[in-house]
């Protein structure tokens, strides 16, 4: 994957924490990972791409990030549910900030949302995965980045 588009993702992270009440967001370098699974947090989103791309992109985090993230954009609700639907949702507007930069055959489907390592992921993916490291607050969540 070329460095070009591994940078629409981070700015897209960078982006997203943006339009909260907290916008200091700090991504670190990329590595390379097997399995999402090596990184995974409490919950993880995941979006699948096909067209023009193949693979996936992830988002995980702890339920305290995910917490944090609901009250700074106004929620009150931090149940298991509203984590669940954070985490999707940060998955899909990386994803779609990103097909807005790709194009229309950049095609993504609706969030999957796994509490815990997710345990069938990869069982389709043959390459690598870039792992990006995210730091919130005093949280780290990892956005990881799959495309052939």
């Amino acid at each position: 994957m070329k460095e070009e588009k591994l940078k629409i993702f981070i700015d897209s992270i960078v982006q997203y924490f943006h339009h909260t009440s907290e916008p200091n967001v700090k991504v670190g370098s990329p590595f390379l990972i097997k399995r999402i699974e090596e990184v995974s947090a409490d919950y993880t989103g995941s979006i699948t791409i096909s067209g023009a791309y193949q693979g996936a992109c992830h988002f995980t985090a702890p339920s305290a990030l995910l917490r944090h993230l609901i009250l700074s954009v106004g929620e009150s609700d931090t149940s298991e549910p509203m984590m669940q639907d954070a985490v999707g949702e940060v998955a899909n507007t990386l994803s779609g900030n990103a097909r807005r930069e790709l194009g229309k055959q950049f095609i993504i489907s609706t969030p999957r949302v796994f509490k815990g390592p997710p345990s069938d992921l990869n069982k389709q993916e043959n390459s690598r995965i870039y792992a990006i490291p995210i730091n919130w607050k005093s949280y780290k969540a990892t956005l990881g980045i799959h495309l052939n």
